[in-house]
Protein backbone atom coordinates (compact mmCIF):
# COMPACT_ATOMS: atom_id res chain seq x y z
CA UNK A 1 0.00 0.00 0.00
CA UNK A 2 3.03 2.54 0.72
CA UNK A 3 4.56 1.65 -2.37
CA UNK A 4 1.50 2.45 -4.61
CA UNK A 5 1.02 5.86 -2.67
CA UNK A 6 4.74 6.64 -2.97
CA UNK A 7 4.16 5.30 -7.25
CA UNK A 8 1.04 8.08 -6.85
CA UNK A 9 2.58 10.84 -5.15
CA UNK A 10 5.42 10.06 -7.89
CA UNK A 11 3.17 10.60 -10.72
CA UNK A 12 1.46 13.62 -9.34
CA UNK A 13 4.58 15.31 -8.92
CA UNK A 14 6.06 14.49 -12.17
CA UNK A 15 2.60 15.40 -14.45
CA UNK A 16 2.72 18.99 -12.18
CA UNK A 17 5.83 19.17 -13.10
CA UNK A 18 5.46 18.39 -16.96
CA UNK A 19 2.72 20.96 -16.80
CA UNK A 20 4.80 23.77 -15.71
CA UNK A 21 7.35 23.03 -18.59
CA UNK A 22 4.44 22.91 -20.72
CA UNK A 23 3.61 26.44 -19.56
CA UNK A 24 6.89 27.90 -19.48
CA UNK A 25 6.69 26.77 -23.33
CA UNK A 26 3.73 28.27 -24.19
CA UNK A 27 4.18 31.74 -22.52
CA UNK A 28 8.07 32.02 -24.42
CA UNK A 29 6.34 30.92 -27.75
CA UNK A 30 2.95 33.26 -27.39
CA UNK A 31 4.86 36.56 -25.37
CA UNK A 32 8.55 36.37 -25.28
CA UNK A 33 9.10 35.27 -28.97
CA UNK A 34 6.62 37.81 -29.97
CA UNK A 35 8.05 40.84 -27.58
CA UNK A 36 11.39 40.14 -28.90
CA UNK A 37 10.80 40.12 -32.27
CA UNK A 38 8.44 42.47 -32.35
CA UNK A 39 10.83 45.08 -30.85
CA UNK A 40 14.29 43.68 -33.27
CA UNK A 41 11.78 44.54 -36.47
CA UNK A 42 10.65 47.77 -35.02
CA UNK A 43 14.07 48.87 -34.49
CA UNK A 44 15.14 47.79 -38.07
CA UNK A 45 12.57 49.60 -39.68
CA UNK A 46 12.91 52.76 -37.86
CA UNK A 47 16.80 52.37 -38.59
CA UNK A 48 16.22 51.93 -42.22
CA UNK A 49 14.24 54.48 -42.59
CA UNK A 50 16.86 56.74 -41.11
CA UNK A 51 19.32 55.63 -43.51
CA UNK A 52 17.19 56.11 -46.24
CA UNK A 53 16.18 59.51 -45.54
CA UNK A 54 19.89 60.69 -44.85
CA UNK A 55 21.02 59.28 -48.40
CA UNK A 56 17.81 60.98 -49.75
CA UNK A 57 19.04 64.20 -48.45
CA UNK A 58 22.54 63.56 -49.14
CA UNK A 59 21.68 62.66 -53.04
CA UNK A 60 18.79 65.89 -52.82
CA UNK A 61 21.97 67.95 -52.14
CA UNK A 62 24.79 66.69 -54.47
CA UNK A 63 24.67 68.32 -58.00
CA UNK A 64 23.49 66.34 -60.49
CA UNK A 65 25.82 63.42 -62.48
CA UNK A 66 26.55 63.34 -66.39
CA UNK A 67 23.24 61.40 -67.08
CA UNK A 68 20.88 63.95 -65.27
CA UNK A 69 19.74 63.18 -61.51
CA UNK A 70 21.87 60.01 -60.83
CA UNK A 71 18.25 58.41 -58.96
CA UNK A 72 18.30 54.46 -59.26
CA UNK A 73 16.28 52.96 -61.26
CA UNK A 74 12.43 51.56 -59.23
CA UNK A 75 13.00 48.89 -57.32
CA UNK A 76 16.70 48.96 -57.06
CA UNK A 77 18.63 48.82 -53.54
CA UNK A 78 20.22 52.48 -53.48
CA UNK A 79 22.75 52.19 -51.10
CA UNK A 80 22.64 48.48 -50.90
CA UNK A 81 20.88 46.75 -48.46
CA UNK A 82 21.38 47.10 -44.58
CA UNK A 83 22.34 44.91 -41.54
CA UNK A 84 20.71 45.68 -38.43
CA UNK A 85 20.09 44.72 -34.88
CA UNK A 86 18.82 46.12 -31.74
CA UNK A 87 20.65 48.34 -29.41
CA UNK A 88 23.83 47.08 -28.38
CA UNK A 89 24.49 44.27 -26.34
CA UNK A 90 20.56 43.82 -26.08
CA UNK A 91 19.64 40.11 -26.36
CA UNK A 92 17.52 41.35 -29.21
CA UNK A 93 21.20 42.74 -30.75
CA UNK A 94 22.34 39.26 -30.28
CA UNK A 95 19.62 37.99 -32.04
CA UNK A 96 19.34 39.68 -35.32
CA UNK A 97 23.20 41.16 -35.52
CA UNK A 98 23.82 39.18 -39.00
CA UNK A 99 19.93 39.94 -40.48
CA UNK A 100 20.33 42.09 -43.38
CA UNK A 101 17.05 44.08 -44.38
CA UNK A 102 16.12 45.70 -47.58
CA UNK A 103 12.95 47.00 -47.95
CA UNK A 104 9.70 47.82 -45.22
CA UNK A 105 6.60 46.19 -46.38
CA UNK A 106 3.78 48.16 -45.26
CA UNK A 107 -0.11 47.64 -45.31
CA UNK A 108 -1.83 50.44 -44.37
CA UNK A 109 -5.46 48.53 -43.83
CA UNK A 110 -3.81 45.92 -41.61
CA UNK A 111 -1.44 48.24 -39.41
CA UNK A 112 1.41 46.19 -40.74
CA UNK A 113 5.03 47.63 -41.11
CA UNK A 114 7.70 45.31 -41.15
CA UNK A 115 11.09 44.62 -42.35
CA UNK A 116 11.66 42.30 -45.26
CA UNK A 117 14.92 40.38 -45.55
CA UNK A 118 16.19 37.61 -48.07
CA UNK A 119 15.31 33.80 -47.06
CA UNK A 120 12.20 32.23 -45.79
CA UNK A 121 13.89 30.21 -43.24
CA UNK A 122 12.50 30.11 -39.90
CA UNK A 123 15.69 30.28 -37.71
CA UNK A 124 17.66 32.91 -40.41
CA UNK A 125 15.07 34.87 -41.41
CA UNK A 126 11.29 34.73 -39.97
CA UNK A 127 11.59 33.84 -36.06
CA UNK A 128 13.50 37.09 -36.22
CA UNK A 129 10.08 38.71 -36.78
CA UNK A 130 10.84 39.53 -40.67
CA UNK A 131 9.29 39.37 -43.62
CA UNK A 132 11.17 36.84 -45.85
CA UNK A 133 11.74 37.22 -49.60
CA UNK A 134 11.59 34.17 -51.49
CA UNK A 135 15.04 33.80 -52.95
CA UNK A 136 14.85 33.84 -57.10
CA UNK A 137 12.05 35.79 -57.13
CA UNK A 138 11.89 39.69 -58.66
CA UNK A 139 12.49 42.65 -56.03
CA UNK A 140 10.45 45.16 -55.51
CA UNK A 141 8.85 47.18 -58.28
CA UNK A 142 10.67 44.73 -61.00
CA UNK A 143 9.12 43.12 -63.63
CA UNK A 144 8.12 39.32 -62.65
CA UNK A 145 6.81 38.29 -58.90
CA UNK A 146 8.26 39.98 -56.04
CA UNK A 147 7.04 36.89 -53.05
CA UNK A 148 7.32 37.13 -49.72
CA UNK A 149 6.22 35.36 -46.90
CA UNK A 150 6.10 36.02 -42.98
CA UNK A 151 4.96 34.19 -39.55
CA UNK A 152 1.32 33.99 -38.97
CA UNK A 153 1.04 33.00 -35.24
CA UNK A 154 4.79 33.77 -33.00
CA UNK A 155 7.72 34.93 -33.33
CA UNK A 156 6.41 38.95 -33.89
CA UNK A 157 3.43 37.20 -36.49
CA UNK A 158 3.81 40.06 -39.35
CA UNK A 159 0.87 37.90 -40.89
CA UNK A 160 -1.22 37.36 -38.70
CA UNK A 161 -4.34 39.04 -39.25
CA UNK A 162 -3.87 38.67 -43.38
CA UNK A 163 -7.27 36.60 -43.25
CA UNK A 164 -8.51 40.06 -42.93
CA UNK A 165 -6.96 41.37 -46.25
CA UNK A 166 -9.46 42.68 -49.09
CA UNK A 167 -9.19 42.88 -52.73
CA UNK A 168 -8.37 46.58 -53.49
CA UNK A 169 -6.21 47.18 -50.24
CA UNK A 170 -3.00 48.70 -50.94
CA UNK A 171 0.46 46.76 -50.08
CA UNK A 172 3.47 49.81 -50.15
CA UNK A 173 7.02 48.18 -50.15
CA UNK A 174 9.84 50.54 -49.37
CA UNK A 175 13.37 50.15 -50.21
CA UNK A 176 15.98 53.09 -50.10
CA UNK A 177 15.01 55.10 -53.60
CA UNK A 178 11.31 54.16 -54.18
CA UNK A 179 8.30 53.30 -53.12
CA UNK A 180 6.00 50.46 -54.82
CA UNK A 181 2.39 50.71 -54.50
CA UNK A 182 0.64 47.51 -55.10
CA UNK A 183 -2.88 46.81 -55.62
CA UNK A 184 -4.70 43.54 -53.91
CA UNK A 185 -6.05 41.62 -56.99
CA UNK A 186 -6.80 37.93 -55.46
CA UNK A 187 -6.83 36.20 -52.67
CA UNK A 188 -6.55 32.26 -51.88
CA UNK A 189 -7.63 31.26 -48.14
CA UNK A 190 -5.91 27.93 -48.40
CA UNK A 191 -4.06 25.49 -50.02
CA UNK A 192 -1.47 23.20 -50.14
CA UNK A 193 2.12 23.95 -49.41
CA UNK A 194 3.30 21.89 -52.70
CA UNK A 195 1.55 25.09 -54.60
CA UNK A 196 4.76 26.33 -55.76
CA UNK A 197 3.16 27.90 -58.72
CA UNK A 198 1.88 30.53 -56.23
CA UNK A 199 5.41 31.80 -56.17
CA UNK A 200 6.09 31.40 -59.80
CA UNK A 201 6.99 35.21 -62.21
CA UNK A 202 3.74 34.42 -63.25
CA UNK A 203 1.81 33.69 -59.57
CA UNK A 204 -1.01 31.68 -59.78
CA UNK A 205 -2.67 28.31 -58.07
CA UNK A 206 -1.87 25.19 -59.99
CA UNK A 207 -4.50 23.21 -57.91
CA UNK A 208 -7.40 25.96 -58.23
CA UNK A 209 -7.00 26.44 -61.64
CA UNK A 210 -11.04 27.66 -61.95
CA UNK A 211 -10.85 30.37 -59.33
CA UNK A 212 -9.53 32.94 -60.78
CA UNK A 213 -6.36 32.96 -58.39
CA UNK A 214 -3.18 34.64 -59.92
CA UNK A 215 -2.16 35.81 -63.34
CA UNK A 216 -1.82 34.58 -66.70
CA UNK A 217 0.47 37.28 -68.74
CA UNK A 218 3.83 38.28 -67.50
CA UNK A 219 3.76 41.94 -65.28
CA UNK A 220 4.85 43.09 -61.79
CA UNK A 221 3.32 41.25 -59.16
CA UNK A 222 3.54 40.60 -55.44
CA UNK A 223 2.92 37.43 -53.57
CA UNK A 224 1.96 37.30 -49.98
CA UNK A 225 2.15 34.06 -48.30
CA UNK A 226 1.31 32.15 -44.65
CA UNK A 227 0.75 29.42 -42.64
CA UNK A 228 -3.53 28.74 -42.20
CA UNK A 229 -5.32 27.83 -39.96
CA UNK A 230 -4.04 29.24 -36.74
CA UNK A 231 -1.01 27.96 -35.00
CA UNK A 232 -0.94 25.49 -37.63
CA UNK A 233 1.54 24.71 -41.11
CA UNK A 234 -0.88 22.65 -42.74
CA UNK A 235 -2.10 24.98 -45.58
CA UNK A 236 -0.99 28.57 -46.71
CA UNK A 237 -2.86 31.54 -47.66
CA UNK A 238 -2.07 33.27 -50.21
CA UNK A 239 -2.43 36.83 -51.64
CA UNK A 240 -1.20 38.46 -55.19
CA UNK A 241 -1.25 41.98 -56.13
CA UNK A 242 0.05 44.06 -59.24
CA UNK A 243 2.29 46.95 -59.26
CA UNK A 244 0.50 50.28 -60.10
CA UNK A 245 2.68 52.87 -58.67
CA UNK A 246 6.62 53.46 -58.19
CA UNK A 247 7.33 56.87 -56.38
CA UNK A 248 10.86 57.83 -56.15
CA UNK A 249 11.89 58.85 -52.37
CA UNK A 250 12.83 62.05 -51.89
CA UNK A 251 13.91 63.75 -48.55
CA UNK A 252 11.55 65.75 -46.37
Amino acid sequence: MVTVRRLLVGFVELAVTVGLVLLLFAGYELWWTNRAADAGARSTVARLEREWQAGAAAQASAPPGPGGTGAPAPGALAGGPLTVGGPSGSGIDRMSRDLTAFAVLRIPSLGIVFPVAEGVGKQTVLNHGYIGHYPGTAMPGQPGNFAVAGHRNTHGEPFRHLDRLRVGDTVLVETAGWIDNYRIDSILPQTSPSDVDTVAAVPHSALHPGGGYGYRVPGSYLTLTTCTPDFTSLYRMVAWGHLVAAQQRTAS
